[in-house]
Order: structure tokens, then sequence, then C-alpha cells
């Protein structure tokens, strides 16, 4: 043991306030203030770091998303798809290749094409109903022909982790965030 460890225990065992005196200097020391100090901002500091991660995060997948729909659109709007007779399940595979592994494709990702004929009657709305759920029961597969003002959207629920901390991303009552993806555009003339 340490000299000044063999001193205080010396003193604490000699009779007439050896303790007292060694509470009083244990008061003063200020050794142990940093990891006291640590320790309070430790918790903070870590759940700041995780909500700024989180937010690019979203961010990151937002913009993934928005590349992924505009890509897969120029397909409808080019007429590639029309003449190919893709169907839905072949579009959603479409979209689903150029998304990163960020995203559960087979069961998260919903996609949604309908076609109008002038650009007031087209719907770009949140496919969100009165209780703040997302409602794909309206969505359908309609590319439509030369001409046509076609509106693609694509929704997905993407997982919030840090909420706890009175930060919070989601914006469904599951706890989840809505990501969408919308493009708009008239079919181009193209060979049937």
């Amino acid at each position: 043991m340490s000299s000044r460890v063999l001193d205080l225990f010396r003193s604490a065992r000699r009779p007439g306030g050896g303790l007292l005196r060694h509470a009083r200097q244990l008061g003063r020391r200020k050794d142990g203030a940093t990891v006291v100090e640590f320790a309070l901002v430790i918790f903070p500091f870590l759940a700041i770091l995780f909500a700024i991660v989180e937010i690019a995060l979203v961010f990151f997948a937002g913009q993934v998303l928005e590349t992924a729909t505009a890509d897969s659109a120029r397909r409808i709007m080019t007429g590639e798809v029309q003449t190919a007779g893709m169907t839905q399940a072949e579009f959603k595979n479409d979209v689903c290749s150029r998304l990163l592994a960020l995203f559960n494709c087979q069961s998260g990702v919903h996609i949604d094409v309908k076609n109008y004929t002038n650009f007031s009657g087209a719907s770009v709305a949140p496919p969100v109903d009165a209780d703040g759920e997302l409602d794909t029961s309206g969505f359908g597969f309609s590319p439509g022909v030369q001409g046509n003002i076609v509106v693609v959207r694509v929704a997905y629920e993407w997982p919030i982790f840090v909420r706890d901390f009175g930060f919070n991303l989601a914006t469904l009552p599951n706890g989840k965030r809505l990501l969408m993806a919308t493009a708009a555009f008239r079919n181009e003339p193209y060979k049937n």
C-alpha cells in the first residue's frame, strides 16, 4: 500500500477525531470531480449524438427514395414500362432495385401509379387516413398512355429509434416516419 493510504488508516484508528479529520479531508478533495462531471454530461451528449445520426440517416434515406422514384418514373414517362407490359409487381421490383439495403422493400415500400387527363385533377397528397395511419387501400398501377398526366407516389414507413429524450421524428402513430417520394409528369410520345 502507498504511504498516504497507510497514514490515513493509522490516523483513522487514533482516538480523538482521526475519523472526523479524514471525513473533512475527503470533503475537500477534487480528484473525483471529473468522473462525476463526465457522468452528468455523457447521457445528454450521447442522446444528442444519436439524434444527429438519426436525422442524417432519415434525410439520406429520403433522398435515396426520391432518386429511385424519379429514375423509375422516367421509365413510365418514356413509355418503356407500357411497351414492356410491366405489372405493378415488376415496377415495384424496378424501384426496389434502385434502393439501397436501408429499405425493407418487400413489405415496406408501397407504390401508387395513376394517370390523369390534366394536372389540376392529379392527387399528390400523402396517403394518410383520419387517424394518421398510412392508408394504401387506394393504391393502384395505371401508367397511362402517351400524353397522359401520371403521378407516381412511393411511400415507406421508416423506423425511428431515438424518441425518448424529448426528440421524436415519428410522424405516424405507430412510431415510424412516413417517407414519401412523388413524381408528376406528362407521358412523352413513344412507339407502341
